[in-house]
């Protein structure tokens, strides 16, 4: 569910079931806001006749019973968090149920029913956000978190959560920040000519800023493609293998496999995780002349797929090479592996049919070739191998990765505004113009963590979370 309308806040109680639907062992109902306590309490009654209001502790669970209607509808444990220590930062009550879809609803009824209202789609984040739990970077990250199917993509999210990402822009913005104040206040002193800001130290600073913002601005590519999953197109010719080889991957029938020519005549995608990064692997259309006008289609589809792609399978019959089919076959190669952003891996199949070794099969090792028998599944462990140490090789380690498209435009429009803010000392132009192209790279960085924003984004950015986070 989305949302783009403006956000408002206050401070009423709201409450929503925070467990996804269906049936569990367990569902939790959240609520939150200054009177989640009081609201909880006239549904909940604490097993000992001990536990009051004024009793229950922070942090701690109590036994009870929850009631609707005047009847019992469940037992349960409630936990109260008093703020400012709670994932919101104000008082919030998280209320153990059992699992049944009609507890659950009614027991969030209940709770309406007394006074709370329904939560929207990422209120209880934005609360955490409006009160200055997290910053609207962390907020996302959290949706990431959630989102995540793949180590590397929970490891992004864990980093940004815990503020990575928006400490490396707050040093940035801290920086600007420092010499933008030294040309606000030569303005104030204009009539004086006095020069605060040391026009040699603040381009070196611009130097440095420059080149941090395109570090993490080229970290998008690969940040993406880790969150999303790194797309792998399988191509070669017609009946090479490479449904067979798209089946043995995954390890499941996925893709028709036939003797006849043309059979994948449009693009089958599938995921898998391979040592805790996620693959889409896409088998495509066999490359070839042909007057279909269906597999033409699926043909053209290929070459989209190929663009796409971050890692190619160029997939080839080791078994029936002779010397000229050889030669088409590595310049055929040879002429998708000039680009620097994709890998290409040549896979050598059906192995298992090979009568005698191919002549210039030097040629192929001196490639990045894996040999295989996609039929029989064998070496499919050594084709996994070389695609995770790619990924390994490509991504920085521990290091910022930018992954969400809000943040890369944000630092792409910072890097514009510096690159202006360069050319303006260059030449000459006055301190007031130099002073408002400064104050809009701030503003695109600050856009970033949330210290600058509006309504309508954070209508945009909550409204896709799910409801009850």
């Amino acid at each position: 569910m989305e949302s783009s309308q403006p956000v408002s806040y206050n401070s009423d109680t709201i409450a929503a079931v925070a467990t996804p639907p269906g049936m569990g062992a367990i569902a939790i109902v959240r609520i939150s806001g200054k009177n989640s306590l009081e609201t909880a309490l006239k549904c909940f009654k604490p097993k000992s006749s001990e536990i009051s209001q004024n009793t229950i502790q922070s942090h701690h669970l109590y036994f009870g019973e929850v009631y609707s209607e005047g009847k019992v509808l469940d037992e349960v444990l409630l936990t109260y968090f008093k703020a400012p220590h709670s994932y919101t930062g104000e008082d919030a009550v998280e209320i153990s149920c059992h699992g049944s879809e009609y507890v659950q609803q009614a027991l969030l009824q209940t709770i309406l029913d007394v006074g709370a209202r329904m939560a929207s789609p990422g209120e209880f984040t934005l609360r955490a956000f409006l009160n200055g739990k997290m910053d609207l970077a962390q907020a996302e990250a959290v949706a990431d978190l959630i989102a995540s199917e793949s180590k590397a993509a929970h490891r992004m999210a864990i980093n940004q959560m815990r503020g990575g990402f928006s400490e490396k822009i707050s040093e940035l913005r801290e920086k600007l920040v420092n010499f933008a104040s030294l040309l606000e206040l030569e303005l104030d002193f204009s009539e004086e000519d006095v020069e605060f800001a040391n026009r040699e130290q603040f381009i070196l600073l611009l130097n440095e800023i420059k080149k941090e913002l395109v570090g993490l601005k080229e970290s998008f590519v690969m940040g993406n493609v880790l969150k999303k999953g790194i797309p792998v197109a399988i191509i070669g010719k017609p009946n090479v293998g490479k449904s067979t080889l798209l089946n043995a991957i995954l390890n499941e029938e996925k893709a028709i496999v036939s003797e006849i020519p043309g059979t994948t005549r449009d693009a089958i995608e599938d995921t898998i995780t391979l040592e805790g990064y996620s693959f889409r692997f896409v088998d495509t259309a066999g490359l070839r002349d042909s007057t279909d006008i269906v597999e033409n289609m699926g043909i053209e589809k290929t070459y989209d797929k190929i663009e796409q792609a971050r890692l190619i399978l160029y997939v080839c019959d080791i078994s029936s090479m002779n010397k000229t089919s050889m030669a088409e076959l590595l310049n055929d190669y040879k002429s998708y592996i000039n680009n620097k952003n994709k890998h290409f891996i040549l896979v050598a199949n059906k192995i298992d049919q090979m009568e005698e070794v191919p002549g210039h099969l030097k040629e192929l090792l001196d490639l990045e070739t894996v040999f295989v028998s996609a039929k029989r599944k064998e070496n499919i462990h050594l084709l996994a191998e070389t695609l995770v140490n790619h990924v390994k090789n490509d991504s920085p380690g521990d290091d910022v990765l930018v992954n969400n498209s809000r943040h890369y435009e944000a630092l792409r429009n910072a890097l514009d505004s510096i690159n202006v803010v360069e050319q303006g000392f260059e030449n000459n132009i006055p301190t007031d113009l130099v002073a408002i192209d400064v104050r809009q790279a701030l503003y695109y960085l600050g856009s970033i963590t949330g210290e600058v924003t509006s309504d309508e984004i954070l209508g945009n950015i909550f409204g896709k979370f799910c409801i009850g986070k």
